[in-house]
C-alpha cells in the first residue's frame, strides 16, 4: 500500500476544505492507500509536516489548500521521491487548473486513486521556491496588499488591482537573461513555469512546466481606456498575442531596479530588494497528474 499524508490548510480560500475528512473516506480507495490528515497551524508548517514526510518515506504527500499551501507543501518534497499530490481548496489554484486537476475536491481526491506520477520543474526567485509563477513589479504590489487585507476570493484581488492600476507607473528594469543584458520599462515581470496566474487568466498560455526553462513575460501598462477590451483576452488565453507582452525563454536570470522591493512567489508576496535572481530547477518535483 502507498503510505500518504494529507496536509489540509484550514483557513485557505473560500472553505472549500471543510468537511475535507468526509470526503477523503468516501472517495479515496483505502485499499491503495494507507492514508493520514494533519491540519497545518502556522506559515511555514507545511514545508515542516512535508519534510518530515519525506525522512519518514512518505510516497506522497497532498496539499489541500490553495497556491500558497502547494508551494510550501512543495518546498520540503524538491529533489525527493516522494510526490506533491492537490485538492484545490483556494482562491485561485493557478497549478491546479494548468495540470487539470478537478477543482472539485471530490473529484480531485479521485485522481488520487489512478496515482499517475509526472515530474516538473520548479524555479527559485532569491532562493524563494516557485511552482507555477513569480514576479516583481505590478503585480507582486498587488500581492502584498492582497495578503494585507486579510480577505480571501477574486473579487477581493480585482478590487485591489484595479484600484492600483491607474496609479502604478512602470518602472525600468535592467536584466541579464542567460548571459545576454536588455533592458525594459515594463508594469511588472513574471516568471511563469506554468501557464496559469490563478482563476483561470494567463498572459503566458504556452509555458511548458516540464520544458527546463521558465518564460520571462514583460509586460507593459495598457492605457486605461483599453482595458475594457483587453482585460478579457487574459481569460481568453490571448493576451500573449497583444504587443504589450514580450516573452523570452529562460534558465537563469539576473534583474536589477531602481525603484521597488516587492515581490512575489505564487502569490504569496516577499521582499525581493532591488537585485533579483532566478534559476530553474529542471524535473525537481514529482507531482500526481490526472
Amino acid at each position: 500500500m502507498k503510505k500518504i499524508i494529507f496536509i489540509v490548510n484550514p483557513v485557505s480560500g473560500i472553505g472549500k476544505q471543510k468537511g475535507i475528512e468526509k470526503l477523503i473516506s468516501k472517495h479515496l480507495d483505502a485499499s491503495v492507500f494507507d492514508y493520514s490528515i494533519v491540519y497545518s497551524e502556522k506559515p511555514g508548517h507545511a514545508a515542516e509536516l512535508s519534510r518530515d514526510a519525506v525522512n519518514h518515506g512518505i510516497d506522497a504527500v497532498i496539499a489541500v489548500g490553495g497556491d500558497g499551501t502547494v508551494n510550501e507543501t512543495a518546498q520540503g518534497l524538491i529533489g525527493s521521491e516522494t510526490a506533491l499530490g492537490i485538492i484545490p481548496t483556494g482562491s485561485g489554484n493557478g497549478l491546479s487548473r494548468h495540470l487539470k486537476i478537478p477543482m472539485d475536491p471530490a473529484k480531485a481526491i479521485r485522481i488520487l486513486n489512478n496515482y499517475k506520477i509526472s515530474s516538473i520543474d520548479t524555479a527559485t526567485l532569491n532562493d524563494n521556491l516557485f511552482v507555477s509563477v513569480a514576479g516583481v513589479g505590478f503585480d507582486a504590489r498587488v500581492a502584498k496588499e492582497f495578503a494585507k487585507s486579510g480577505r480571501r476570493g477574486f473579487r477581493k484581488y480585482f478590487n485591489i488591482a484595479t484600484s492600483a492600476y491607474t496609479h502604478y507607473k512602470p518602472r525600468k528594469y535592467t536584466m541579464v537573461i542567460d548571459g545576454e543584458e536588455i533592458t525594459r520599462r515594463a508594469l511588472m515581470i513574471s516568471f511563469a513555469n506554468s501557464s496559469q496566474f490563478g482563476n483561470n487568466t494567463s498572459i503566458d498560455p504556452n509555458a511548458k512546466i516540464d520544458d527546463g526553462f521558465i518564460d520571462v513575460c514583460i509586460v507593459s501598462k495598457v492605457p486605461y481606456w483599453k482595458t475594457l477590451f483587453l482585460a478579457p483576452l487574459l481569460f481568453m488565453k490571448r493576451f500573449d498575442r497583444t504587443s504589450y507582452v514580450e516573452i523570452i525563454q529562460a534558465k537563469e536570470v539576473e534583474l536589477v531596479r531602481k525603484k521597488g522591493k516587492s515581490g512575489h512567489v505564487d502569490g504569496d508576496p516577499f521582499v525581493a530588494g532591488k537585485n533579483v535572481h532566478l534559476k530553474i530547477q529542471p524535473l525537481s518535483l514529482k507531482v500526481i497528474i490526472p
